[in-house]
């Protein structure tokens, strides 16, 4: 039985209110999950400029390293990096043609026929392989959450504080909010016979181009056996597409991206922490303000920050005079509260409105009405959520350029 969104929760009280009999809530839910239904309650799920199926356009991954069409993106000179343009996104959910990718290699093709997914370690008490099938078979969970890459703004260390980060210069389109559906990765390790002395959970892509022989990632046994710690084959109610990890991928709500593992083929439970590449030299926080932990040399990155975005082209360009400005904002704690932006460096700060709806581990939209000036101006966005955690004045600078969350000056030119 697939666990979405219940009739008792944010999304019925939605439905209600746009006065959609429960009896064809139901059948909406069960045919297409909460994307199908907020299409129904007039809730745009689909982007303004949605390009058609995934495979329109495409070209192959031996040629270009992307299965999808790169159109929509801006491609990063890494080869691996395809940026989302947030000015043609205005649903909710993010359309599968315009999803973000992050990849450390091309994109990898697997025929889920032969998959298997291996759970082993001296933590678990058998060793077992589970088929797609099989996978399928184990109740099932939904749910809307967004997914940004750690290295998300990163540009913004450089265009604001003056200070380039290493790596990719991302700007703000790596993210993007889906509906994901799978298993937990709970039942999954309580198949394999988790025992009590389990510290660590690594899972391993079968990416073997990229570095240590497949991406990996190391969990603290407490989020793997998180109920919303899902192992999920299906986004926005079809399967995966291969560039987003067909057939099986780890979703983490509110953890970086690095650690939603696509491809995903092996999991590792030990009585000992894991230590990676990925949580010693890459995906650690390195710089004076962050001394290190265990074996990194920083402090490993694991949960996002709190982070908000216009839906603009960067730069922008806009008509002189009253302006209907949107945007997205998220944080790994839950919804947002609150919304503010300003056109005068910070000095003021108005409200911004939140739109309905708002799901825990989702972003949510919110828009101002702006009156455009000729000229060269800014506009700050800064979001809150419902534990009262805001967007920073300022970030620490780091080496390698993670969680940049402070707000940011967006360059708009009038006229």
């Amino acid at each position: 039985m697939v666990n979405t969104p219940n009739a008792q929760g944010p999304l019925w009280e939605l439905v209600q209110r746009r006065g959609m009999p429960r009896r064809r809530f139901l059948q909406l839910l069960a045919a297409g999950g909460a994307t199908a239904v907020l299409a129904a309650c007039g809730a745009d799920t689909s982007g303004d400029e949605a390009t058609g199926p995934e495979g329109s356009g495409a070209r192959s991954a031996e040629r270009s390293g992307w299965f999808k069409d790169t159109g929509p993106f801006i491609a990063h000179a890494d080869g691996k990096s395809l940026e989302a343009r947030l000015e043609n996104m205005r649903g909710l959910v993010t359309p599968v043609p315009l999803f973000f990718v992050r990849n450390n290699s091309v994109s990898v093709d697997v025929d889920a026929g032969s998959w298997r997914l291996v759970v082993e370690g001296d933590a678990v008490s058998d060793r077992v392989e589970l088929s797609y099938d099989a996978i399928r078979q184990l109740p099932s969970r939904a749910f809307i959450s967004y997914l940004e890459c750690a290295g998300n703004h990163r540009a913004m260390f450089d265009r604001v504080q003056g200070r380039p980060a290493e790596g990719t210069q991302w700007g703000t389109g790596g993210v993007g909010n889906g509906e994901w559906t799978g298993v937990a990765l709970r039942d999954v390790l309580e198949l394999a016979g988790i025992r009590d002395d389990a510290v660590s959970v690594l899972l391993v892509g079968l990416d073997q181009e990229s570095p240590e022989d497949g991406f990996r990632r190391a969990l603290p046994v407490e989020k793997a056996m998180h109920p919303d710690t899902l192992l999920a084959y299906a986004l926005n109610g079809e399967p995966l597409t291969r560039d987003h990890g067909f057939p099986l991928r780890a979703v983490i709500p509110g953890w970086v991206g690095a650690s939603n593992i696509k491809w995903l083929g092996r999991i590792v439970v030990s009585s000992e922490q894991h230590w990676t590449r990925n949580n010693t030299t890459s995906y650690v926080l390195i710089g004076d303000d962050y001394p290190p932990e265990g074996e990194a040399l920083g402090q490993p990155v694991t949960t996002q920050t709190v982070k908000s975005a216009l839906v603009l082209p960067w730069p922008a360009r806009l008509a002189p005079g009253p302006q209907r400005l949107h945007g997205f904002a998220h944080s790994p704690d839950g919804p947002i509260a609150r919304v503010q932006w300003s056109d005068d460096s910070g000095r003021t700060w108005r409200e911004a409105s939140v739109l309905e709806p708002q799901f825990r581990y989702s972003w949510s939209r919110f828009e101002f009405v702006w009156d455009a000036r000729p000229g060269e101006r800014t506009i700050m966005t800064r979001a809150t959520d419902a534990f009262g955690t805001s967007q920073p004045e300022t970030v620490p600078f780091n080496r390698k350029g993670y969680l940049f969350n402070q707000p940011v000056p967006h360059p708009i030119r009038v006229g």
